[in-house]
């Protein structure tokens, strides 16, 4: 159905009635039939002030909302930032720029779950990782993918990938993202106004990611990163490491073939999460290698850096060198980048679908 809201046009499912109204949109809500409402026209009114909704049903539409709504009274959050949550959610924005503009036709998942701010670390000059506990079971994700940030008294949807693997999901209930400043406003509100235990909600999206089944033959990973481009890289990058600890651990699972990341940024300062990386390189040496990219470097590479570090740009001939009909390609970075080596890539005859990117972001 449709919802006129302050010359907003919304859509919300059929199946949200009444009651589960009150808790969202207004507290209490007075419901009005009319003679219409056999064909599906219905009349909400809140008292005290000037906001009233005219409803139509048409039967047919299902949305992420009918997911909100259903869930609103488990979420224990103010109807204040549940009201925020759905109009955010369902209101089609008018910039093209816009995250839910240009992710609509990719594919998400129904469940919209709270979550809850509890760390956040300085990455870089401009970049903030955030820790988010996210309590709900039926939240899960694979490994590359990102979420819609829905953030009380922000009217515009983030749009963010997720850094950390599965497994730390699955054993502590946490996910980990990482945004650069902007003046998008999730980005200002992250950087300058989020806070210990400061609620939101995610949504799960995306279909880049890697995500192997145990019976899979055995694939090789190489990892083309540009700037922040680095998150969902890096996700797939510890779940590979926890994929194989696993079968080292167990003897049976995916056994993962080595895998190569191929890392680009300004300088040392704006290479998100080196130490991590160079842990997972240093415990699994016959596994996993990086080659880091500085353009713009001004300062003294640190002597941990420097058996990694390459001044200057990767090249076409480094990345061609990994070609192989067992190796799969995972780029994101600026979309000039992107679009630079996946065409090199398919013009050097590697399938299609051997060559996954990213580059909504």
């Amino acid at each position: 159905m449709s919802i006129l809201v302050y010359g907003k046009t919304l859509h919300v499912p059929t199946s949200v009635y009444p009651e589960v109204l009150n808790k969202i949109m207004c507290q209490p809500a007075h419901y009005t039939p009319n003679d219409s409402e056999s064909h599906g026209f219905l009349n909400y009114i809140c008292p005290g002030s000037t906001m009233a909704l005219a409803i139509l049903t048409p039967g047919w539409l299902r949305s992420s909302v009918e997911a909100i709504c259903t869930q609103a009274v488990s979420w224990r959050l103010t109807t204040s930032t549940l009201r925020h949550l759905m109009l955010t959610s369902i209101m089609r924005s008018q910039k093209k720029s816009d995250h839910l503009e240009r992710t609509a036709s990719v594919l998400r998942r129904e469940v919209v779950a709270a979550a809850k701010v509890c760390g956040t670390t300085d990455e870089s000059p401009s970049v903030k990782s955030l820790h988010l506990l996210v309590a709900d079971t039926n939240f899960s994700f694979k490994a590359g993918q990102w979420v819609d940030f829905f953030i009380p008294g922000v009217s515009v949807v983030g749009g963010f990938s997720i850094c950390s693997s599965p497994r730390l999901l699955e054993q502590e209930r946490m996910i980990e993202l990482a945004v650069k400043y902007t003046n998008h406003p999730p980005a200002v509100w992250i950087h300058n106004k989020c806070a210990l235990n400061s609620e939101v909600a995610v949504r799960v999206g995306g279909e880049f990611f890697f995500d192997p089944q145990p019976t899979d033959a055995p694939r090789n990973l190489v990892l083309i990163a540009g700037g922040v481009g680095i998150n969902p890289l890096l996700s797939i990058l510890r779940h590979s490491a926890d994929l194989h600890r696993e079968r080292a651990e167990r003897g049976n699972g995916y056994e993962i073939g080595t895998i190569t990341l191929f890392y680009s940024a300004k300088n040392t300062s704006e290479l998100l999460f080196k130490r991590n990386i160079l842990d997972l390189v240093n415990e699994f040496p016959e596994k996993i290698a990086c080659r880091l990219y500085v353009t713009k470097q001004t300062t003294q590479i640190s002597a941990e850096l420097k058996p990694y570090i390459m001044e200057g740009r990767m090249t076409e001939k480094e990345i061609r060198d990994h070609i192989s009909t067992e190796t799969l390609f995972y780029i994101c970075g600026p979309p000039p980048m992107t679009d630079f080596f996946s065409k090199q890539l398919e013009k050097n005859h590697v399938p299609k679908e051997h060559i996954c990117f990213e580059k909504w972001w």
